[in-house]
């Protein structure tokens, strides 16, 4: 049925994945703003309370993100849509989920420390709670789709922008193709998805130019200087994709760095 149901496919999937995450973040944030106090007993009734839906929105996210692309790509291809599920392990992050979500806790006890007024503490924490929650359901469809994608025969991938306002890293890198065995690169608060490319041969390393120079001339307002040819600023140099030790490839400004351990001062 070809762009007509691909387009259905799309809306229904979008329409899914947005209200799970809003439902979530909303849950996630409403049970952290009814805790009476955020000392050691707090956090584990949070966690408690929070953790069974938050692993368990992560594996509906991998459910519908399959389901989808199951079907995009039975339609792009050819054959069956049958989707037969995805492993989704409970730490895509390689980290236990009770410290991740422990987490905005610690930031709350560190903003305290500080010296920093308590609902102004609360009001960080809350914050990397939001992050933390968004981060990992991308991180759930971003592991999914990559199994899906991989299981349906698709060679490469590009990023889909989502929403009424993206940010330049996102923008960019959507002018881009990259390859299914590749993990999508994300940074906190990525909402872009990934979708298959049709055939099996190489599209090149950009794949919408008319978007890619929208952006040069946009950077060459801001900055007054910009070149089609990517070399004034060189597109390669600025944002780039580095591994991040819990989220795989994250998207980045190449001047930002990430502490290491031996950045930790010692005790």
């Amino acid at each position: 049925m070809g762009e007509a149901l691909q387009a259905a496919l799309t809306e229904r999937y979008d329409a899914l994945s947005t209200s799970l995450r809003s439902r979530i973040v909303e849950f996630v944030l409403a049970a952290f703003d009814s805790l009476t106090g955020h000392r050691d007993g707090d956090a584990a009734e949070f966690l408690d309370r929070v953790l069974p839906i938050v692993l368990g929105a992560q594996q509906q996210m991998g459910q519908i993100t399959d389901a989808y692309l199951s079907a995009l790509l039975a339609d792009m291809l050819g054959g069956s849509a049958a989707p037969v599920g995805v492993q989704l392990a409970e730490d895509l992050r390689g980290v236990d989920p009770t410290e991740v979500y422990t987490r905005p806790f610690v930031t709350t006890w560190t903003a305290l420390s500080q010296g920093k007024a308590y609902p102004q503490a609360v009001a960080e924490g809350r914050t990397r709670l939001l992050s933390i929650t968004e981060t990992d359901l991308q991180l759930a469809r971003t592991h999914a789709a990559r199994q899906s994608m991989r299981r349906g025969g698709a060679k490469f991938y590009r990023r889909d922008l989502r929403g009424t306002k993206n940010c330049a890293l996102c923008v960019i890198a959507s002018t881009q193709r990259y390859r299914v065995e590749n993990l999508m690169p994300i940074h906190p608060g990525c909402h872009c998805k990934p979708v298959p490319i049709p055939g099996n041969r190489d599209p090149g390393q950009v794949i919408d130019e008319a978007l890619l120079r929208e952006a040069h001339a946009a950077v060459a307002k801001g900055i007054g200087q910009s070149d089609a040819g990517g070399r004034a600023p060189d597109y390669r140099e600025v944002i780039i994709t580095r591994q991040h030790g819990e989220y795989g490839p994250l998207l980045a400004v190449r001047r930002h760095e990430f502490t290491g351990p031996g950045d930790v001062p010692s005790p």
